[in-house]
């Protein structure tokens, strides 16, 4: 297998990551996932995760084992409530943002990309309906490549650079969910909520930021919801 056959694909279990994996797949390249077990308040997008990278052809799928609970400060990791009815188009960074999350995601990615030989990593960040997460900016992706063609064997002796692909970096909510549906992505098999109300199951609380987001793409989509939400 050539090396440029290969990458790493950031796999949650939500829509984003789903559809990002659909794209990768499109293209072409041989996939190892990876998903994390950071401590998170809940598993729900880890039993998505793992549930799409079954029915993938993937070379590999790695859950990685962490523990940001330990430094806390944010809803998803530490006991503060997940904000319910917010406004989630506005400016503010939510308690819901874990510090330092994607970077730490993408330097785990980053090991697995040069024991693989995989110079392309997938990340399902969004710049337009987001949550107002620094760490899903443009100018930090770039900023993240380019410290990585620093950090690596392969960037340093500039034999074949480290990309990081954020095909959805650009496209709306509702732009994201065409485009999986377009690459047959399965979205009833997708978690994207903060708060789900029933452990092990995909069921969404429809009042979280993320719920609302998602609520918010598939009406402007006009395609229909195969999300179950309690609210």
């Amino acid at each position: 297998m050539s090396a440029t056959q290969s990458a790493v694909v950031l796999l949650s279990g939500g829509l984003d990551s789903a559809t990002v994996l659909a794209i990768a797949r499109e293209q072409g390249f041989n996939i190892f996932a990876i998903s994390f077990r950071y401590g998170q308040r809940h598993d729900e997008e880890l039993i998505a995760a793992e549930a799409l990278a079954k029915v993938a052809d993937l070379r590999r799928h790695v859950i990685a084992e962490l523990n940001l609970r330990i430094f806390g400060g944010s809803a998803l990791t530490d006991e503060i409530d997940v904000p319910k009815g917010r406004d989630p188009g506005t400016s503010e960074i939510p308690v819901t943002y874990v510090p330092a999350r994607n970077t730490i995601f993408l330097s785990h990615s980053l090991a697995l990309a040069e024991v693989t030989g995989s110079h392309n990593i997938f990340i399902g960040v969004n710049a337009l309906d987001y949550s107002g997460y620094p760490d899903c900016r443009p100018d930090y992706i770039y900023a993240f490549e380019r410290m990585a063609n620093l950090a690596t064997k392969a960037g340093a002796e500039q034999t074949s650079p480290v990309r990081i692909q954020a095909p959805l970096i650009t496209l709306s909510k509702a732009e994201i969910i065409m485009r999986g549906m377009e690459l047959g992505v399965d979205f009833g098999a997708t978690m994207s909520c903060y708060d789900p109300p029933h452990p092990g199951m995909l069921t969404h609380c429809g009042a979280c930021d993320a719920c609302q987001l998602r609520k918010k793409g598939f009406t402007e989509a006009g395609v229909e919801d195969p999300t179950n939400y309690v609210a």
